[in-house]
């Protein structure tokens, strides 16, 4: 098993429902995974803005994944227009 941490910096200002069903949709691109922690860490204001965004809405996930994980997660999280930054760490 690998072990992986993903770090998501949404757009501040979706509604909760959007919100949800963008982090929905991750979880879904990680089939097979097994979730060991979600952390919604809220609101923060950013050190410089991004995409015209002074703050942002941070999430976490530490998960498991029996398989590597495919370059192809990272292009749909880059595609996302809602997601500002992603940081993906892969544990020891």
């Amino acid at each position: 098993m690998k072990n992986y941490q993903l770090v998501l910096v949404l757009k501040n200002s979706l509604s909760e429902a959007s919100r949800k069903k963008i982090l929905e949709s991750v979880k879904s691109w990680l089939k097979g995974a097994k979730f060991t922690k979600e952390e919604e860490w809220g609101e923060k204001q950013l050190a410089y803005a991004i995409k015209r965004q002074e703050s942002g809405f941070f999430v976490n996930y530490v998960f498991e994944l029996k398989d590597v994980l495919t370059k192809d997660f990272e292009k749909k999280l880059l595609t996302q227009d809602e997601v500002l930054r992603h940081l993906l760490l892969r544990q020891k």
